[in-house]
């Protein structure tokens, strides 16, 4: 067991290094990096550029090295937790990003449980229902979530709430709390206006999650080893939870390294539609401009968590699994 995670730990290395390598790459590709991007901008609304800002920029974050020292400073940075500087906020990244990512891993991580509380018992319930009026209705409700754009549905959401109950539920606090430190009641405001994302982004991932949970757990259900444990005389629900259970999750437990990247980037067009100060429209706005610091802080963050949740989806399994081994290769 430790040497398999010993092994792992050591093949993340390298996995990120060229990872990082490709994310350098991307965000110095045309039209060139934001400060270029930016001078162009300004001259073409008609703007003063000041040549002592740009040339004091560009020898402070080694704009005018070689590329390859420029990759180097860049990584060498994040291993210190100075993540850059960005040119468009004219402020460093990690105060640009500030609460946004606060916000975003709180809203993403309430989904996912959203998601899962709501999914398992209705996926579980209609596994063990199949081709009942229950089950033909979960069905239906699955097929609407898919079909409804996120996007579709918050705004439908936000027309409603305030048509019938007159209140608004943009956003995710009250408009006093915006830009002010944390308090007691900024985090009640949270909480307020907390469901309706939740409810918007989670309705999609759970329809999905049911219809694949019962396919699952059906093919679970009709497997021999289930027989006999009806025969030896286990009780139905300490079969269900026992065993096919357990199988039926090997795939969510296998989704782990996308969930955690999309705590982070989130549901753009439902932030964009409900206005919620996540990281989502951020980072796209980001790769828009060429802002090369904060989209390189992002990509890297999300391909961070992507590598961190493969490499728990691996160990979850095994220990979910007794039919996965960890050593790899064919026992004798």
């Amino acid at each position: 067991m430790l040497t398999y995670l010993a092994r792992r730990l050591f093949v993340m290395v390298p996995t990120l290094i060229l990872i990082s390598v490709l994310v350098f790459v991307i965000i110095q590709l045309p039209p060139g990096d934001f400060l270029s991007t930016y001078l162009n901008e300004l001259q073409s609304q008609g703007e003063a550029v000041d040549p002592a800002k740009i040339e004091f920029l560009k020898q402070q974050y080694g704009l005018d090295q070689p590329i390859y020292i420029q990759y180097a400073e860049w990584a060498w940075g994040l291993l210190h937790g100075d993540l850059g500087f960005s040119f468009e906020y004219n402020l460093p990244v990690s105060d640009v990003v500030g609460d946004r990512l606060w916000l975003s891993m709180v809203l993403n991580f309430s989904t996912v449980i959203f998601i899962y509380i709501v999914s398992f018992p209705i996926g579980i319930y209609s596994a063990t229902r199949q081709y009942s009026w229950g089950d033909y209705g979960f069905t239906l409700l699955g097929f609407l979530g898919l079909a409804m754009p996120n996007f579709l549905f918050a705004l439908i959401l936000l027309y409603y709430a305030n048509v019938i109950f007159g209140t608004s539920i943009g956003g995710l606090m009250d408009p006093e709390f915006i830009n002010q430190g944390w308090s007691f009641a900024k985090m009640m405001s949270v909480a307020e206006h907390l469901w309706a994302p939740v409810v918007v982004i989670g309705t999609s991932g759970t329809a999905s999650m049911i219809r694949r949970l019962r396919a699952n757990l059906l093919d679970e259900l009709s497997k021999q080893y289930v027989v006999t444990a009806h025969a030896k005389g286990l009780s139905p629900t300490k079969v269900l939870f026992k065993y096919p259970l357990r199988m039926a999750l090997n795939p969510f437990i296998a989704d782990i390294g996308n969930i955690l990247p999309q705590v982070v980037s989130g549901s753009v067009l439902v932030s964009v539609v409900m206005s919620l100060p996540t990281t989502g429209p951020m980072l796209l706005t980001a790769l828009q401009s060429q802002d090369m610091y904060l989209a390189g802080s992002f990509l890297m963050f999300l391909a961070l968590l992507t590598v961190v949740g493969m490499f728990i989806s691996d160990v979850l399994l095994a220990w979910l699994d007794p039919r996965i081994r960890l050593q790899g290769g064919i026992s004798k």
